[in-house]
């Protein structure tokens, strides 16, 4: 999928044609699903929400927000975010019906260097990054940036707005500071 092509519709959304939404929506789904594939799992038989209503209502979400992508970047930086939100009002929603019996699992894994495996709670995952932020929000943002959206290094830096060895620098402290704290 061609990140100029990406921009371009985003630009004609941002314009004022609708339609170019909607061809965006088409264009990214894919992508948007293999990241949900892969927070919740493929197995349909376990108790976690599915991918695709997970892309569906971050979707619906994004589409809603008054802060548009600026890029392609931008959008997968905001369907991250999305994609964590949704996450976390489910899990919390099971874990309050349920009583933490059956809360959402997770497998922590932000990185295509699988420097972070952790089987967690995603409540888990989610007050630690709560944790990070506090400690250091650049560091939280990269991480959530890089494991809810699938952005690489370069995109992450052009969101942020920082150079790439600060963002090298900001992914390698999360994961250790995540790792320290999920293990905990």
């Amino acid at each position: 999928m061609a990140g100029n092509a990406i921009t371009g519709l985003i630009d004609a959304w941002r314009g004022g044609d609708v339609s170019a939404r909607d061809q965006l929506s088409t264009l990214v789904y894919a992508q948007l699903h293999a990241m949900a594939e892969q927070r919740c799992g493929r197995d349909a038989s376990n108790a976690t929400l599915q991918p695709t209503a997970l892309v569906h209502e971050a979707l619906m979400h994004l589409w809603q927000t008054p802060d548009r992508p600026k890029n392609r970047a931008h959008l997968f930086a905001l369907a991250a975010l999305q994609m964590r939100s949704i996450l976390t009002d489910y899990a919390r929603a099971r874990a309050a019906s349920k009583r933490g019996g059956d809360a959402v699992r997770v497998t922590f894994d932000p990185s295509a260097e699988n420097l972070i495996a952790a089987e967690t709670g995603f409540l888990e995952l989610e007050d630690a990054l709560l944790a990070l932020e506090r400690e250091d929000a650049k560091s939280a943002e990269a991480v959530t940036m890089n494991y809810f959206g699938g952005l690489n290094q370069e995109e992450i830096a052009e969101v942020q707005a920082v150079s790439l060895s600060t963002v090298e620098r900001s992914l390698r402290f999360g994961r250790a500071w995540l790792k320290r704290a999920l293990a905990a």
